[in-house]
This record gives C-alpha cells, sequence and structure tokens, in this order.
C-alpha cells in the first residue's frame, strides 16, 4: 500500500480510543499499549492467562464486544429500495407526474405513476435477491484458527475471537486479531498490507519502549498481516474496529475496485445517457416550437429518456450473477464476489499447480535408497526426525506420508529427542532439526534433492543416478543429510554445511484419473494451461505426457532470473512448466502476463501462492488451503478440480453472452423506436405516443428481458472470452437502429395515408408494431446461427418474449385501454401490422449475418495493460466481515 498505507498506519497506532480504564473495562487494549507491558501483566488486564478463557467468559465478552469483523455482510432491504431511485431521469419525471397531477392531467398522472412502481417494485426485487445469493455465499467461506479455552485447544472461526483468547500462529497464517506474542519460534510476519513494507518483520516476546511506532512492534502480530516464517503464541488484545488493520479498513470504505466487466457497464450505460440527453433536449425543443402544452412537453421528452435508458440492466446483470453463483455453488464452486463469475469467463491464461489439482494430491512413499542407490530402510528414520510434524495426522502431506510409511512405528524415533527446528521456508527448501540421540548431538536436514545435495560434502555418483531415474519416473525425491552438532544449542541457516549425504526418500502422487478430461476441456475454452510447481522439472514434465498436456517448454526459477520484463511474455508463451520458482517468481509470470494484455487466473492453495493470487484477474484457491491463499483468492473451490474451474468457466461466458443480447436489444430496437417517436413528433399535430404509452411500451419490454439470464447460448459463444468493446456497441446500435426506425416510420406512412388512422388509432397500432418488433428481435440478434430458428432460445425466453407481444394485441381491447389513451384496432390493420413485423425480422436476419462475420463484440480482444486495480486491505477486509 506503500508510504500512504504507512503513514496512515503509524497514525492510527498512536490514536488513543477512549480512556484506558475504559478499555480495560471493555475487555480490550490497544496493541500499542499491549506491546509496552511484560505478558504477564497484558494477561492481567484481560484477565486471562496461557489456559486461556473459559467458554462463560468467552460468551460475555462476545456478546459485549460483537463479532471480530471489520464489515459486514448483511443484506439491507432499505438500501436496496434507495438504489432504485438512483436514476435522475426517474425522479424528473416523478416530479412532472406530480405537477400535472395537481395542473388536472390526472389520469396520465396515476397511470405514470403506477408504471414507474412496477417498474421500481420489479428491479428492486430482482437486485434484493442476487444481494441475499451474495451474502448467502458469503456465509459458507470460513477461516478458523487454533485457540486455548480452558487448557483445550480447539479449532473456531476467526469471527467469534475474544480479547483474552490465547491463539497460535504458524506459516501461512493470516494474523486474525491483533495479537500480544507470549511465545515464538523464528517467527517473522509480512506486514506490508499495513506499512508498505515487503520485508517480513520478525517477533520478539519482550516488550517494546513506549511510544513505539506501529510498524516497530516486535512484541505483537497485527491482524491482517501474514505468518512468513516460524509460529507463535499470542493472546487477543482487541478485535474488530479496534485493531489497526481495522481502523485503517474502515477509514478507506467499503468500496472495492472496478473490474473490467463493471467498468463496460459504466461506460455503455454513460454512452445511452449522452444518447437519451441529446434526444430529450431535440424532442423537448421541437414541442416548444410547436406551441404544445409545457408539461406534455416535458414528460413525453423526459418518458423517452426512460425508453431508451437500460433501467433493468442493473437487475438483467444481477440476476444473471446471482442465478450463476448458484449454479456454480451446486458444482462446489464458491465465489466472493458477484461479478467475479463474470471474470472467470474471460480467463485466457491459467496458471496451476501439480499436486492436488493435475495429481491426486495423496502422496505415499514408495522408496527409501542409501547413499548408494540402492533400498536402506535405515533413511526413513533421518525422515521421521527432520519432520515439522512429531506425531502422525498433522504436518504436510510428505510429513504425514513419512508417517504412514511401512515400517515408519518401527523406526526408534523415541530414542531421539529433538532440541530446535529450522522449519521449512520456500527459499531454502528445506527444514532442519537439532536431536540429541543415541549418538549424541546432531543435525539433521531433510528437503529437495538439489538443495541438500550442494549442502553435503561428498555425494556417490550413484545416488545422483538414483535422483535422475526417479524424477525421469515421476517420483517426488527428497535428500536427507546430518552431521555430528555437539555443543551447537541453536539453528540458523548458516548451520546446514559440511552434511553427511544420508539418502533419498521417493514419494508417488499419481495424475488425477480425471485431469485428462479437464485439461481437454479447457483447450475447447481457448484456455491456455500453464504449470507452475516447486518440484524438479523433470517430474512435473512427466505428469504432463502422462495427462496428455503438449509442454513446450520447460524454465526453472533460475533461468527466469536471467530473462528481463521485456522479454518475460514471449518467453511464457512458448513454456508450460515452470519448476522450482519462488513465490516472487509465481507473481511475476502473473504479471507479464497481464502486461501483454491476457486475462489470467492463478491457482494455488499455499502461503506461497499468495502474491500470485493478489496479482492475478482471477485469484482461485481451495477450501482447504491455507488462510492466505483463501484470503488472496476470489473464488474457492470445494474441489480442487480443473473440471469445476471448466464449468467456472463456462458460466462466466454464458453470463456475458447472455448480458450482451439484453444490451444489443437496448441499443437497436430499441434505440430505433424511441429515435422515431422523436422525429415523428416534429411533423405530426399530435404526440406520436403519450408519455404513458411510451413508459407502458418500456415496461412491457423490459419485463419480457428478464428471461434472458435462462438463455441458452451458443457453442461458439463459449468456446473463447468476450469483452465489452463500445465501438463495435455502436455499430451494431447505427445498423439496427435505423433499420427500427425505417420499418416505424414505414408503419407511420401506412397508418396514416392507406389506413387514414387518427391519433388514438395511430398511437395503438404504432404501440402494437414497435413493442412487436422490439421484443422479437430478440430471437434474431440472441445467435450468430443463420436462419435464427435454428438455435432453440430457452423456454422461459420464449415464452416471455411471445406473452409480451400477446400483452401488447391484447391491451386495446382490454378494459383499461380508454383511461391509456388506446382503441380496439379494425380488423385490417391486424395482417399490415402483422406482415411489417415479418418482414422487418426477415430483414434483421439478413443484415445480422454482415454485421456478425465483421464483428468483434463477442471475440477476445486485448484488453489494455492492468486494467483491474483491487486494494489489498479490501481483500484482506472481507475475510474478517461477519456472516
Amino acid at each position: 500500500m506503500g508510504e500512504g498505507a504507512r503513514a496512515v498506519g503509524r497514525t492510527t497506532g498512536t490514536v488513543a480510543v477512549g480512556t484506558a480504564e475504559a478499555r480495560r473495562d471493555e475487555g480490550w487494549l490497544p496493541v500499542t499499549e499491549a506491546a509496552t507491558l511484560p505478558v504477564d501483566r497484558v494477561h492481567a488486564a484481560l484477565r486471562t492467562g496461557p489456559a486461556g478463557l473459559a467458554p462463560e467468559e468467552v460468551l460475555r465478552r462476545r456478546s459485549r464486544l460483537g463479532a471480530n469483523a471489520v464489515r459486514t455482510h448483511r443484506v439491507s432491504a432499505v438500501a436496496v429500495l434507495v438504489r432504485q431511485f438512483r436514476s435522475a431521469l426517474l425522479g424528473l419525471l416523478l416530479v412532472a407526474a406530480t405537477v400535472s397531477y395537481f395542473v388536472g392531467e390526472r389520469t396520465d398522472a396515476l397511470v405514470i405513476a403506477v408504471i414507474l412502481t412496477i417498474s421500481v417494485g420489479f428491479g428492486f426485487v430482482n437486485e434484493y435477491r442476487a444481494e441475499r445469493a451474495g451474502a448467502a455465499l458469503h456465509e459458507r467461506i470460513r477461516h478458523t484458527v487454533p485457540v486455548t479455552r480452558a487448557g483445550r485447544i480447539e479449532v473456531v472461526d476467526v469471527v467469534d475471537l475474544v480479547p483474552g483468547d490465547v491463539v497460535r500462529i504458524e506459516l501461512g497464517t493470516v494474523v486474525p486479531a491483533d495479537l500480544r506474542i507470549t511465545e515464538t519460534h523464528r517467527l517473522e510476519c509480512d506486514e506490508s498490507v499495513l506499512t508498505g513494507e515487503s520485508v517480513a518483520v520478525a517477533k520478539d516476546p519482550a516488550p517494546v519502549p513506549a511510544g513505539t511506532a506501529l510498524d516497530d512492534l516486535a512484541s505483537c502480530a497485527l491482524m491482517g498481516t501474514v505468518v512468513r516464517a516460524g509460529s507463535g503464541l499470542g493472546v487477543v488484545v482487541a478485535t474488530a474496529g479496534h485493531t489497526a488493520f481495522g481502523r485503517i479498513a474502515a477509514g478507506l470504505g467499503g468500496r472495492q475496485g472496478e473490474t473490467e466487466f463493471q467498468r463496460g457497464l459504466r461506460r455503455f450505460s454513460l454512452m445511452l445517457a449522452r444518447v437519451a440527453g441529446v434526444l430529450t433536449a431535440v424532442i423537448f425543443v421541437i414541442n416548444l416550437v410547436l406551441h404544445r402544452p409545457v408539461i406534455d412537453a416535458v414528460l413525453f421528452s423526459l418518458a423517452i429518456a426512460v425508453g431508451i435508458t437500460p433501467q433493468l440492466l442493473p437487475a438483467i446483470v444481477t440476476a444473471s450473477l446471482a442465478a450463476g453463483t448458484r449454479t456454480l455453488a451446486r458444482r462446489r464452486v464458491l465465489v466472493k464476489r458477484l461479478v467475479c463469475v463474470e471474470d472467470l469467463g474471460n480467463v485466457e491464461v491459467l496458471f496451476t499447480d501439480k499436486t492436488g489439482t493435475l495429481t491426486d494430491g495423496r502422496l505415499s512413499l514408495t522408496e527409501t535408497l542409501g547413499p548408494d542407490g540402492r533400498p536402506d530402510a535405515h533413511v526413513l528414520l533421518a525422515g521421521l526426525l527432520a519432520n515439522e510434524a512429531t506425531t502422525g495426522g498433522d504436518g504436510n502431506p510428505m510429513d504425514q506420508a513419512l508417517w504412514a510409511a511401512s515400517g515408519a512405528a518401527a523406526q526408534p524415533v523415541a530414542a531421539y529427542r529433538r532440541v530446535g527446528l529450522l522449519p521449512f521456508d520456500h527459499q531454502r527448501r528445506r527444514v532442519s532439526v537439532l536431536v540429541d540421540g543415541p549418538d549424541g548431538r546432531m543435525l539433521v536436514t531433510k528437503g529437495a534433492a538439489e538443495e541438500v545435495m550442494a549442502l553435503c560434502r561428498d555425494v556417490p555418483e550413484a545416488a545422483r543416478r538414483a535422483l535422475d531415474e526417479r524424477l525421469a519416473g515421476g517420483g517426488r525425491v527428497v535428500a536427507v543429510a546430518a552431521r555430528p552438532a555437539p555443543g551447537l544449542t541453536g539453528i540458523g541457516p548458516d548451520d546446514e554445511r559440511d552434511l553427511t549425504f544420508g539418502g533419498l526418500l521417493v514419494f508417488l502422487d499419481p495424475p488425477k484419473p480425471d485431469a485428462r478430461a479437464a485439461l481437454d476441456r479447457l483447450a475447447t475454452l481457448g484456455i491456455s494451461v500453464k504449470v507452475i510447481t516447486g518440484d524438479h522439472p523433470a517430474v512435473a514434465v512427466r505428469v504432463c505426457a502422462q495427462l496428455g498436456l503438449p509442454v513446450a517448454g520447460v524454465l526453472t526459477g533460475a533461468e527466469l532470473a536471467g530473462i528481463d520484463d521485456a522479454a518475460l511474455p514471449a518467453a511464457i508463451e512458448s513454456t508450460t512448466v515452470f519448476a522450482r520458482v519462488s513465490p516472487e517468481d509465481k507473481a511475476r509470470l502473473v504479471h507479464a502476463q497481464r502486461a501483454a494484455g491476457r486475462d489470467v487466473a492463478f491457482l494455488g492453495d499455499g502461503v506461497n501462492d499468495a502474491l500470485a493470487l493478489h496479482a492475478a484477474d482471477i485469484g482461485i484457491s481451495v477450501a482447504g488451503g491455507t488462510d492466505v491463499a483463501k484470503d488472496a483468492a476470489d473464488v474457492l473451490l470445494l474441489e480442487k478440480d480443473l473440471d469445476v474451474l471448466a464449468d467456472g468457466v463456462t458460466e462466466g461466458r454464458r453470463i456475458f453472452a447472455n448480458t450482451i443480447k439484453y444490451v444489443l436489444m437496448g441499443t437497436s430496437s430499441n434505440f430505433g423506436n424511441m429515435f422515431s417517436a422523436a422525429g415523428a413528433s416534429a411533423f405530426l399535430s399530435f404526440l406520436p405516443m403519450l408519455p404513458s404509452q411510451i413508459l407502458l411500451n418500456n415496461l412491457i419490454y423490459d419485463l419480457s428481458q428478464v428471461a434472458i439470464p435462462t438463455d441458452r447460448v451458443d457453442a461458439d459463444q463459449l468456446a473463447r472470452p468476450a469483452h465489452w468493446d463500445l465501438r463495435e456497441i455502436r455499430r451494431f446500435m447505427l445498423t439496427f437502429g435505423p433499420l427500427s426506425s425505417l420499418f416505424d416510420f414505414l408503419t407511420f406512412a401506412l397508418l396514416l395515408s392507406v389506413l387514414h388512422a387518427g391519433p388514438v388509432e395511430f398511437r395503438s397500432g404504432w404501440f402494437v408494431e414497435s413493442l412487436a418488433t422490439q421484443t422479437l428481435v430478440v430471437f434474431a440478434i440472441r445467435t450468430h446461427t443463420s436462419p435464427f430458428w435454428r438455435s432453440r432460445p430457452s423456454r422461459a425466453l420464449l415464452l416471455a418474449a411471445l406473452g409480451a407481444v400477446a400483452v401488447a394485441w391484447l391491451i386495446p381491447y382490454l378494459p383499461v385501454a380508454g383511461p391509456l389513451g388506446f382503441r380496439p384496432l379494425p380488423a385490417v390493420f391486424l395482417p399490415v401490422l402483422v406482415g411489417l413485423v415479418a418482414a422487418y425480422l426477415a430483414l434483421v436476419e439478413v443484415t445480422k449475418r454482415t454485421l456478425f462475420a465483421s464483428s468483434d463484440l463477442l471475440r477476445p480482444r486485448r484488453r489494455e495493460p492492468a486494467a483491474v486495480h483491487r486494494r489489498r486491505t479490501h481483500r484482506r477486509a472481507a475475510r474478517f466481515s461477519s456472516r
């Protein structure tokens, strides 16, 4: 967040919130105060201890202080209703209708009021349902943390934490509250979300001097920061809005960064608003020049503006997105924000890890090889000693596989006592332990084979040959080594030297049976899959070969370091596997692809994936991933399966295609009809349609379009991502708008010169014709297939469109016709109007062949670099939101 955030952090850290006595009575402490106190005084101030709080005390504090949530995601019906009145046009129309009511035009005013009420109510219902769908999805996303309460360790949701809780944090944990550190084991935290500094900060239980700035509080771990190394214990001193992070996030507000999809919607709406503004002004002037009543001129011109403005576009979009999220939730895909569904459809490049995605993710130990490359059961003992899980069932998958291996129970692990641990990290790619055993004190190291071998004094050639053979066969191989360490009391990276090579541990993680089909499906969607792994490149290449994924090239982290940023996009295009890469390498690859104009998804579940997840257009993690990965992601997979990801991409593209259908409808016949009304008002001696009739026409039309989210989408529109292109939309509007107006003016000529219609018959006839052409054109423009009836619409869309036309043709014959200004049409009118509609649809079908053949509207386009900007603080804040 840079220096600005750092300044905010410093300021926030020194602001006192209430008196010290009041804070302690409430049961919390500012982190800046707690950092200066010894641990025992912090315990005393919070009335807690190493054993934690009693359950009844937890409930009491929770009821007094509330949930540990920075923001809430509760849905407010009032707020949704208020948003329906954001349109200035609606407000002006309501004012004009009110004035007309008091000057005698009461029937028209009431009709307009009723129509607007129905329109607003419909928009409210759809948006409220979408909001509730989003809240329901958020409720399914959980983050937990181990807590000691009443002397027992239990796992609780982070929102249930209260001051006084004793919390354990370790590698990959997002710190869930402001903690006063009580115990550390080489604990380091990344505090860049608060301070802007990327260097991890070492933590220590010793108190700091009074007045220490927020970014120098070594004795505290701050909410929202990430554990980058080691582990520790801490007591919660503040939660939710009382934390430093909470106050910063609250000050920034709840607005998320705008996505590409939202930006396209906004630009399209602004374009139509400008068109509506020009038309409204021209029509108003024309009516004044023709000496029509001012109130009629105002109502008519405002009704035209409302008619061309896509009032239900937000409702259509949110209904589509909400329906999409529900569909994806049934398919085991959760999204954090509704717009993420559409963003999924834009994906062109997928960076994915290997373990658990392309492979089963269930490691099993298959071989233990000694220094001579032959089987040696004693190597397993070194693997069990250099294990970050001291008992079976916990730790990383490789550690679990060691404990579950045949013969593990027979190893004399109990004869050794661990006195020191240097945890695994992604830079060293190894773990070391200091143990006392029958042969004295020893340092034992386990890790990536080439890293461990480089620390050894001598490695037999037989071991190197065995390593190459196992890697070529797709095995995951780690090496173990050791050396005597008399007098050594602690371990640092400098102590990992002069080791004696002990042997190799070979693991098997077979490819997923269904991964090949999923990769084929992603290929048909036009998505380029790139594999990013910390494994040896030979292992990744072997897995790709087994799954039929062509490997165009391989790059390692060391090779990436020699490629400058300008040349990196070209290198990525010719590479399929990136092996032995660091977290920074992953983020750099994502940035390079985005800078080249590609929409990038990144799938990962570890702490080393967080940077890349943040950098991607769509960050994807899994429900079983680390906290920091789930926190950084936009989408969570309940199953780590590329097939469900393909479902998400398909759903996103379907939603975008259906949204475009509504947009094209609004910029073709709708625009044409309103332009026709503007033109007709210039030469007719009467208004071509009353304001209430225009609004009724718009309402019936909009109601028919609500079924668009249910529509089927042709396979060719799902085969590739698409983006907003206002130039193509304008081209479509300037092609089909005049075409619609041409038939409107033809209708005018027939009504006036052939059928000799009066004002009432004219309005009734044009109302029926305009609504029929405006609504039925969806069947032609919803598909590129020609003729259009070869592509079947959804049943809901078919019934809605035909129902709208039927209602329009029935209205002149119903009792409401009089108050609405209609009259039953003479029988001779009907075949003429039917013929006009049929001719219009036929001409649209012919025109669309040429337009779609050269249109880029639904084809992939390179977007501008860095088109999507997301604030890390806001994304992190979502993790602490209340359900």
